[in-house]
């Protein structure tokens, strides 16, 4: 069983026949993408729920573990949003989180902010989690093909500005999935207009939030530690999420859901994954263990 085979598991929107156009193993590589840029990331994230007027409930949770584990590898993280999820953000990650509200207007102020921003910050990575893309139309557009530009900044800017990137994704209307642009519209339950705007590594999952997890379990594996939230803090979290004003985004219901995964669901999920740390610490020599870095 690998990291891709779970967090691919039970998959609702068809992302999985994606799979074959990516690397066998895509979340080690973007693993070991992190460990080879240093200096400060972006971690962009929130996706603006129409029918409810809110954020969802997947993006922000896997944003804020990727944060905290990177915080335990010593980087500094930055989160982008805008204001519609930024609040949440905020609440979740508590006041010592940094995060910037990227603001909603045109493409050319869009571009000179992004611009500003990297150059004030100097990120060495740029990180988008279920984050909505830009279509060829220059439009966002919802699971629903519903316009949803006037509610979404144009944070793709940064990532059309800096080299080194990954885009995380379940639905392929994400920042990052232009790099199947041309793969998306031939799969009918994914968009026939996808997001086109990439990122230099991929990452799919049957919920995005799976999709960060799978990256940490592979950066735990390769810096000897444990970087999971454990599954009864990520229940603990979503809880925090929805009391707060967050919404599941395939229902847009203010439950304990992520893209209508329970949060049973979701914690098994994490479960699975924390045994596979398990099972490579348990196997490997008890002298290498914490040793596999690349330098």
């Amino acid at each position: 069983m690998s990291i891709e085979d779970i967090i691919l598991a039970q998959d609702k929107r068809g992302i999985a026949a994606l799979r074959p156009y990516l690397s066998r193993d895509y979340c080690e590589e973007a693993a070991r993408f992190i460990l080879a840029h240093d200096g400060p990331v972006f971690i962009a994230t929130g996706f603006y729920i129409l029918q409810a007027d809110r954020p969802e409930t997947d993006g922000p949770l896997g944003a804020l573990a990727l944060a905290h584990a990177l915080h335990r590898l010593g980087r500094r993280v930055i989160h982008i949003s805008d204001r519609y999820t930024t609040p949440l953000l905020q609440h979740l990650g508590g006041p010592d989180a940094k995060i910037i509200s990227f603001p909603i207007t045109g493409a050319e102020a869009s571009r000179q902010y992004a611009h500003d921003l990297l150059t004030e910050y100097q990120p060495g990575l740029l990180i988008a989690i279920e984050r909505c893309g830009l279509t060829a139309a220059d439009t966002y557009l919802n699971m629903r093909g519903r316009d949803i530009s006037a509610t979404t900044a144009r944070v793709d800017e940064l990532f059309v500005q800096h080299p080194h990137s990954i885009g995380i994704g379940d639905g392929g209307n994400e920042i990052g999935m232009g790099n199947l642009a041309d793969r998306i519209p031939a799969v009918p339950s994914l968009p026939d207009q996808p997001a086109l705007t990439r990122t230099t590594q991929l990452v799919i999952a049957s919920v995005a939030n799976w999709g960060a997890y799978g990256i940490l379990t592979a950066l735990s594996r390769l810096s000897g530690q444990n970087l999971l939230p454990t599954p009864d803090a990520e229940s603990t979290a979503l809880r925090q999420a929805v009391d707060f004003g967050a919404v599941d985004g395939t229902t847009s219901e203010a439950v304990y859901t992520v893209d209508g995964f329970s949060m049973a669901e979701n914690a098994n999920t994490l479960a699975r994954l924390h045994d596979l740390i398990t099972d490579l610490e348990q196997h490997q020599p008890h002298g290498n263990r914490g040793n596999d870095d690349e330098s």
